[in-house]
C-alpha cells in the first residue's frame, strides 16, 4: 500500500504544501521582495488549506475538508492565475495597485502613506513582476503549483469516497451472509 492509497495522507500532504508555499512566500518577503496587495491576497486561502489538514489531522471528516481544501487551493490558484494575467497586462488589476490607478504624481509621500517621513516605504504595484524563475511570476508559481494541490485535494476525496463505498459493500454483504 502505497501512501498515495491513504486518503488523509494525501490531504495531509496537500495541506503541507499550502504551508510550504505560504512559508516561501514569508521566506521571499524576509529576503526583501515586499508583497503588492494581490500577492498578500493569494496568502489567504493557504491558510484555509492549511487549517483543513489540521482538521482532518485532529480526525475530522475528510469528505468535508478535502472539499474545504480543494476550493481553497482553486482559489490561491484563481487568484494567481488573474495576478499573472495582470502582470502580463492581459486585464487591467485593481486600480488601488496598479499603474492604471490613479495620478500619484500629484500627491505627497504622507498623502501616500501616513508616516512615510519617520520611515522608508516599499510600494510594490500588482503590474510589476518583482522576481522570475524560468520566465514565470511568483504568481505564476503559485497558481501552478496550487492547481497541484486542487488535484492532490480532490485525489484524496475521491479515493476517500471508493473506500467509503467498499467499505459500505463489504458491511452489505457481510449482513446478507
Amino acid at each position: 500500500m502505497s501512501a498515495f492509497d491513504d486518503p488523509p495522507n494525501v490531504a495531509k500532504t496537500a495541506a503541507v504544501g499550502s504551508a510550504i508555499l505560504l512559508g516561501g512566500a514569508f521566506l521571499f518577503q524576509a529576503l526583501g521582495y515586499a508583497p503588492c496587495a494581490m500577492c498578500i491576497w493569494q496568502r489567504y486561502p493557504h491558510v484555509l488549506g492549511i487549517a483543513a489538514g489540521l482538521a482532518i489531522f485532529a480526525g475530522a471528516p475528510l469528505v468535508i475538508f478535502a472539499l474545504v481544501g480543494a476550493a481553497a487551493a482553486a482559489a490561491t490558484s484563481a487568484f494567481g492565475v488573474f495576478h499573472t494575467g495582470v502582470e502580463k497586462g492581459w486585464w487591467e488589476g485593481p486600480s488601488s495597485c496598479t499603474g492604471s490607478g490613479l495620478d500619484l504624481s500629484r500627491m505627497s509621500a504622507v498623502d501616500l502613506l501616513p508616516g512615510a517621513l519617520n520611515k522608508p516605504a516599499n510600494l510594490v504595484m500588482c503590474d510589476e513582476v518583482v522576481w522570475q524563475f524560468l520566465t514565470l511570476s511568483m504568481a505564476s508559481w503559485n497558481a501552478l503549483l496550487s492547481a497541484l494541490l486542487v488535484a492532490l485535494w480532490l485525489y484524496a476525496w475521491t479515493v476517500n469516497g471508493r473506500a467509503s463505498r467498499k467499505n459500505k459493500a463489504r458491511a452489505s454483504n457481510a449482513a446478507d451472509l
